[in-house]
């Protein structure tokens, strides 16, 4: 990673750490998918204003195929993965889940060994999955949940982060064999869109749309959260990978606990114990040995 790709990595770090603190926050107020549903809605009105207003030299994409394989991603790799980490966040901290999050790269170098036939387990690469995943296995035995009042986590919240992060891997391999050909702006903005379509309808349904109980800080927090980290989060990500490349911009994966960990301590009276600072180093070394070149 170069000088110059420093200050967008961090800051790309502190956009992910600080929408997972004002997540965290916001559970407390919101029923998740609602959260959720709104946020996505945010973020997609962001990105259609972005085709009208800024992005004169391309238009809102067309192509069937185009939709079809980016609205499964929006499902899979967005809906299921967004509402499972928020609905996590009502039994974890919000930095023991940036820590979990760290560990996708392994999870996704696990998935791609099945089903990409070019990306088959080495030594090096099995050996820092082994290390990563142990780090996170360290945290769920210990029921470490980065609450100062809970002494052990509900499983429920290490359930939900591993179908997220195995849904993120998932999505991760399906943009490799179908979307490589694409827009990436294109193809973030109808997984963005889909994703809204299918929450925000279905939580409505399901569990209804209440909002008695959301303060000024609330509709704070989730407005900071979608635009914030989901709409400008996405196109700075979208920016390091064209003008860094994609090994330079997954740095802020190594970021983001830091921010999220502090701003729970700061905001949110959360804790950082010495499990979590064993796992962390656990699963990050782990990512280092599977990254190296």
């Amino acid at each position: 990673m170069t000088p110059q790709a420093l200050p967008y990595i961090s800051f790309l770090g502190f956009l992910f750490g600080s929408t997972l603190v004002a997540s965290r926050f916001s559970v407390g107020q919101f029923q998740p998918t609602t959260y959720i549903g709104l946020r996505l809605t945010m973020a997609s009105l962001g990105h259609i204003a972005f085709y009208t207003f800024i992005n004169h030299r391309y238009k809102w994409p067309t192509d069937r195929r185009l939709w079809l394989h980016a609205s499964v991603l929006g499902i899979m790799g967005t809906a299921v993965p967004m509402t499972s980490i928020v609905t996590a966040l009502q039994y974890l901290s919000s930095g023991l889940a940036a820590i979990l999050i760290t560990t996708n790269p392994a999870i996704t170098v696990l998935l791609a060994h099945f089903f990409l036939p070019d990306e088959s387990l080495n030594r090096r690469k099995s050996f820092g999955v082994v290390l990563a995943l142990g780090g996170t296995i360290l945290l769920a035995v210990s029921g470490e949940s980065g609450l100062v009042d809970v002494s052990q986590a509900n499983p429920l919240g290490y359930i939900l982060m591993l179908i997220a992060m195995t849904m993120a891997g998932a999505a991760a391999i399906y943009i490799r064999k179908y979307l490589g050909g694409y827009n990436a702006f294109d193809v973030a903005s109808i997984r963005m869109f889909v994703a809204a379509l299918v929450v925000m309808p279905l939580s409505t349904l399901i569990i209804g749309f209440d909002l008695q109980n959301v303060t000024a800080t609330g509709y704070t927090a989730l407005v900071y959260a979608a635009l914030a980290g989901t709409f400008a989060g996405l196109l700075l990500a979208v920016y390091n990978v064209k003008r860094f490349g994609a090994t330079a911009a997954a740095m802020s994966g190594y970021v983001i606990p830091i921010f999220a960990g502090l701003g729970g301590v700061l905001l949110l009276d959360e804790q950082i114990t010495a499990v979590m600072i064993v796992g962390v180093v656990l699963i990050v070394g782990g990512i280092m040995i599977i990254n190296r070149s």
